[in-house]
Formats: C-alpha cells, structure tokens, sequence
C-alpha cells in the first residue's frame, strides 16, 4: 500500500513539475513576442468575448498554430490577429469569411460566429497571428490568465517547484544514511549466507582437488620407480654376493679334489699290476 502510494505521489510531481516547465516556457516566450506565448509553434489564447458563440466562449482556452504560408488560408478558418480598438491595439481571434488577393497581396474579411456583420476593418497578412487548430479547453482560459500574473506564476510554480526540490533533496538525504548504515540480516540471510560459503568451500577443494591430482599421480609413479630401482639394486647385490661366496666355496674345495683324484689314481694303477 504504501509502494502505491510513493508510486502514485512520485507520478503526480512529475506531472506538476512538466505543466510548470511549460507554463514557465509560455510565460518566457510571451515576454519576447510582443504578449502572444508560444512553444514549438503553438499558441494558448484566452477567449475574451463571445463572438464566436457556439464555437467557443468567453474564457475558454484555444489553442492556434503559426501560418507557414498565408496563401493557404480558405474562407471558414478561424484566425487570431491584430487589430485595433479604439487607440489600443488588441488581439481577436475570428472566422474568415472572404479572402482578397489583389496581385499576391492577401487581405481576409472576417466576423464572429455570433455576430450579425462583418469587421469593419480586413485583417492584412502581416496582421495574422495564428490559425485555430480546432483545440478548446473549457474554462481554462482564466487559469492560463492567472498563471501569467506575478502572483499567479508565484503561487502556482515557484511554489510547488521549491516544494519538489526539497522532497527530492531530502530523499537523496534518506538515501545516503541509509547506504552508510550497517545492514541487518535476518535469519533467512544468515542462513543463505551460510549455505553460499559452504558451496563456495565445497567448490574450490574439489577445484583444488582436481588441479592436484595429475601431480600426486607422477609423484605414486615417481616413488614407485625408485622402489623398483632400489629392489634391483638389492637384488643385483644379492646375486653377486652369492657368486662370491660360491668363487670361494670352489677355491677352497679344488685342492681336496685333487688329492682325492690322485689317491684314487694310484689306487687304480696298483690294482691293474697285480
């Protein structure tokens, strides 16, 4: 509930914030272009009259789109453009009855839907302000009014957008004590905490495991080999103590051989005389 909230309150700053970057870009462009407040080419108008009943009335908003080629004007559009009352020049916003062209040069008659005659005065070229685009808010014509008055830009803007930027300073504040705070962790965490360093572990001595076994290999091998050597060794030794010791046996026993022969030998001949 409350994450809906934050949602919804956050959506409706940044609405006010934008309309206050537009009626703020209004108010800066009407200051340069002679009191007519324009952006991106279109122009907000407070309707200051019925004239143009039913069409619009008295202070609704209409919305007029700069003429890029006056030649494009047909009778039935609705035209915002100056004129003068009395000693005063004023802006009126009325429908095209009638276009003159006397060899390139345009001039428009023009009257109000409510009216029963004419203007007295044709509307020149250089007089047009902007065509009607057929876009009208109801009402909202004396809201744009107030908005462009000192206190109405103070009260409505400035106002609201110094509120926005100390809501959006003290969440950055939030949100920096939050970030140096120590974090808490619930059982929940400890317990998966735990439960990844045990994995962790469980992975790097099978890693390790793994990237030791080829050298504990050779080394069995290794040991093995020597074993081998050192039982060759021994046997080599064995056998030649054994031819030694046989060498000896026979060198000792050769002269009773001999004698024993020899005895035999005369035995032998003293028998073959008799």
């Amino acid at each position: 509930m409350k994450k809906a909230i934050k949602i919804i309150f956050d959506i409706l700053t940044w609405i006010l914030l934008i309309f206050a970057f537009i009626v703020t870009a209004l108010v800066i462009s009407s200051d340069k272009n002679n009191g007519t407040a324009s952006l991106f080419g279109y122009m907000p108008f407070t309707v200051e009259s019925d004239s143009m009943l039913p069409t619009f009335s008295k202070n609704d908003l209409i919305l007029d789109k700069k003429v890029d080629s006056i030649s494009e004007l047909k009778k039935g559009d609705v035209i915002t453009f100056w004129t003068m009352s009395g000693s005063q020049r004023i802006r009126n916003t009325h429908r095209i009855v009638e276009v003159k062209n006397e060899n390139g040069n345009y001039s428009f008659v023009t009257r109000g839907d409510n009216n029963p005659a004419n203007d007295t005065t044709d509307v020149m070229a250089g007089d047009i302000i902007g065509k009607w685009n057929g876009t009208r808010l109801k009402g909202f014509g004396k809201a744009m009014n107030f908005l462009k008055t000192r206190k109405g830009f103070f009260i409505c803007i400035i106002i609201p957008m110094g509120i926005f930027f100390i809501f959006e300073l003290y969440k950055l504040i939030v949100t920096i004590i939050e970030m140096r705070r120590p974090e808490v962790l619930t059982e929940s965490d400890e317990e998966e905490i735990k439960r990844r360093a045990i994995e962790e572990y469980l992975a790097e001595q099978k890693k390790n495991a793994a990237e030791n076994a080829p050298a504990e290999a050779a080394a069995k091998t290794e040991s093995a080999a020597e074993q081998a050597v050192e039982k060759a060794e021994d046997t080599a030794k064995a056998l030649e103590a054994a031819a030694e010791e046989l060498k000896e046996n026979t060198s000792e026993n050769a002269p009773e051989t001999a004698e024993s022969a020899e005895s035999e030998s005369s035995t032998d001949t003293a028998e073959n005389k008799s």
